[in-house]
């Protein structure tokens, strides 16, 4: 069983080369249970920052801690990632999209390992920019 599953729903993105890089970080974060990565549009992040935060409008990423036990095992949360704000994101900061996804699928999951940046006085950010900077990109250039 995967211990993390990426999702497009979009279904406009290559993931290829992702599962190898994140399994690695979530070693690194000696991260346990199940995660799920969903990549959706912009209606359904705008939905769920309105829902969970009461922010109307699309985020690129929202982190669904659980640590729940389930019978096939610990299901650690979900992660949300808006393709268009993470497509708008990489072009503002000149960088690929794919180089954009991987920053927020770290960010994600520090969340669900129990990182807060709103509260934790940079540690999260310190961390996440180390992560960014030592973790091989072996994931294959260009969207």
């Amino acid at each position: 069983m995967d211990m993390i599953q990426i999702h497009d729903v979009t279904e406009s993105v290559s993931l290829k080369g992702f599962q190898e890089v994140l399994l690695n970080l979530y070693s690194r974060l000696k991260l346990e249970g199940r995660v799920t990565i969903r990549l959706g549009d912009e209606s359904e992040g705008r939905r769920l920052n309105s829902q969970y935060r009461n922010l109307d409008y699309a985020t690129d990423v929202l982190s669904f801690p659980m640590s729940e036990s389930l019978p096939d095992g610990l299901y650690l949360g979900d992660i949300f990632i808006c393709l268009p704000v993470a497509r708008l994101q990489a072009e503002s900061a000149g960088h690929s999209l794919k180089a954009e996804l991987l920053t927020l699928m770290i960010h994600g999951l520090l969340h669900l390992a129990g990182y807060d940046h709103e509260t934790d006085d940079g540690e999260m950010t310190r961390l996440q920019e180390n992560l960014e900077k030592e973790i091989e990109m072996d994931i294959p250039s260009g969207d």
